[in-house]
């Protein structure tokens, strides 16, 4: 278990799948956190099960691919908090189900996922990059996908925005390099998840709970990988370093 007391973990995309996975572990390592998620009453739902744990939690609904959104969230988290350790950029939308091919795809449609999975991205690590190089360290982490990687027929514009994910975690890692913020991104692999069973209604092979997955996050967020910058982790296949032991895990 890490200790991540008085370290406080943003999330956006919270109320549900790898982001409501990601909440419990974090409060189960004692961070104080800060959620959102467009939908605000499973949104509440979660904040309300892990303040029965005993967490702190800072729950606002919002877009925030829209920068007056991105702002209230940010602007009440440094209030209460003083300011983030650790954002998890993990907020994203499919777009429409089943996917069409990009020959058919809507153009609202496909600005629509751009907008939420990559600008979204963009928005909120802009604004709270500039309080973490104040005070000298932070740990951003970005959700990426397969289908970020290697372009696949059928998997349209939420493909797409993902290859934006991992340009946008390269050339800030790469801009950042010189300071104590390290920019990061995950791929979490194939989660039982709704956006998973809308993206492959058709799945007949077995899938991780996303509460398996959020080991790769856990370090990234920790002292354990202060050196670590520009990286791509595949969480379904992380392990702890060799020899890191339970003092140096902490944040």
């Amino acid at each position: 278990m890490l200790d991540l007391q008085g370290k406080t973990v943003m999330i956006t995309g919270a109320s549900r799948g790898l982001g409501k996975a990601l909440a419990g572990a974090f409060a189960r390592n004692g961070a104080r956190l800060a959620l959102s998620a467009r939908s605000e009453a499973p949104l509440m739902q979660v904040k309300q099960e892990l303040e029965a744990l005993g967490a702190q939690v800072l729950a606002i609904a919002g877009d925030m691919s829209l920068s007056r959104d991105v702002e209230r969230f940010v602007a009440a988290a440094e209030v209460v908090y003083g300011g983030v350790d650790v954002l998890i950029n993990n907020a994203a939308i499919l777009g429409p189900s089943p996917i069409p091919l990009l020959l058919d795809y809507p153009e609202e449609d496909y600005a629509d996922v751009l907008r939420v999975n990559a600008v979204g991205p963009f928005l909120v690590t802009r604004r709270v990059l500039a309080n973490m190089l104040v005070r000298g360290e932070g740990s951003i982490i970005n959700v990426t996908s397969e289908a970020g990687e290697t372009g696949y027929a059928g998997w349209g514009a939420y493909g797409i925005s993902k290859f934006a994910v991992e340009g946008l975690t390269e050339t800030w890692a790469d801009e950042l390099q010189e300071t104590a913020v390290r920019v990061n991104m995950v791929d979490p692999g194939e989660m039982d998840t709704e956006m998973h069973a809308l993206a492959v209604p058709d799945c007949d092979y077995a899938l991780a709970d996303p509460r398996e997955v959020t080991d790769a996050f856990l370090y990234l967020a920790s002292g354990a990988s202060r050196s670590v910058n520009g990286q791509r982790l595949l969480a379904q296949q992380f392990e702890w370093p060799e020899g890191v032991e339970d003092h140096d895990r902490q944040s």
